[in-house]
């Protein structure tokens, strides 16, 4: 176990520049004190590490070290060999390259390490996309990688509906959630999200871009991901429901959520905390239920659902009477 970190390690120095052992620690998931031990276990196999101090400083290797590192455990190699979302490679340009690049690696393993390349490619596929998600066109995703690569300010037009309006900015990467794509840019040094198939229209500026050097952009997702649900409007309910439908109701919408569940009273029924986007979701998803469902509180929801229940029986009674009216005739 300690032989793979102190390859780790090692590769992690000869990619990057100079590392701090805090972040080392953090993509190794072991403490700092580890991976000062492992730095004293490598410097004494002779492996010229220096370590700078100070603000940019870090860990690192003498310039002009290199070694080649060809082992990789079967772990390893399953994990190279797991299928990429196609669809997703294919909107980059990348699924033919994939493809080549897994090819010329699976001729370089040894023959007793190919069996598990392919095991694993036979056994586990990862389809990015949703069932009930059409699929967006991004004709201008190419232009935005261009502007990306070539490190070029970007100028596009956007909206959905309406007249779009135009922005200048600095690019600094592409997410892909599920098979939606996003545009992460700065304007005016303020990071934001832009749908892909939300752009009209696209095209470089002769201005370089500028990317803050600390910006992240999985830890930019992860917070701005967080800072849109937890924007999204809440609303609460308190159900009463038949035991029966409750592992029903965990995938009955998407804009409803158990968030406490009492135990079951003398009848057998269960009281429920539960979140919902806006009351007419609330409303929906109670109805969807009929009678194994009662509103205890907000009373405008409890009132809410008795009134469409109502319009409903007064609906069908209406066609019913309409009905037997043409028998009649």
């Amino acid at each position: 176990m300690r032989a793979d970190r102190l390859l780790s390690i090692l590769l992690h120095l000869q990619v990057h520049q100079r590392i701090t052992a805090h972040e080392l620690a953090k993509r190794l998931e072991v403490s700092e004190r580890t991976i000062h031990r492992d730095m004293e276990a490598l410097s004494g196999a002779g492996i010229p590490i220096i370590a700078e101090r100070g603000i940019g400083g870090g860990w690192g290797l003498l310039e002009d070290y290199r070694t080649n590192l060809t082992g990789l455990n079967s772990t390893e190699i399953q994990a190279l060999f797991l299928n990429q979302p196609a669809r997703l490679l294919s909107d980059l340009g990348l699924h033919q390259a994939s493809e080549g690049a897994l090819i010329k690696l699976l001729a370089a393993l040894p023959a007793m390490h190919r069996h598990n390349a392919e095991y694993i490619r036979q056994r586990i596929h990862v389809d990015s996309t949703s069932w009930h998600s059409p699929e967006e066109a991004v004709p201008h995703l190419p232009t935005l990688q261009d502007a990306i690569w070539q490190e070029r300010k970007l100028h596009f037009s956007y909206g959905r509906g309406g007249a779009p309006f135009e922005r200048l900015v600095d690019p600094l990467g592409l997410v892909a959630k599920g098979s939606t794509w996003y545009l992460v840019a700065a304007v005016e040094g303020q990071a934001r999200s832009y749908r892909v198939s939300r752009i009209q229209e696209a095209w470089l500026s002769d201005q370089p871009s500028v990317r803050p050097p600390d910006f992240d952009l999985a830890a930019y997702w992860q917070q701005s991901s967080a800072d849109f649900k937890a924007s999204l409007p809440r609303y609460p309910a308190t159900v009463r429901v038949d035991p029966a439908i409750i592992p029903h109701m965990r995938y009955a919408s998407r804009y409803a959520r158990i968030e406490h569940e009492d135990p079951p009273d003398a009848e057998g029924w269960i009281r429920l905390c539960m979140q919902f986007e806006e009351e007419h979701n609330a409303c929906e998803y109670v109805l969807s239920f009929g009678p194994q469902i009662e509103v205890l509180e907000p009373q405008s929801l409890r009132d809410q659902v008795i009134k469409a229940a109502e319009s409903v029986v007064a609906f069908y009674a209406q066609r019913i009477g309409e009905n037997h009216k043409y028998t009649k005739e």
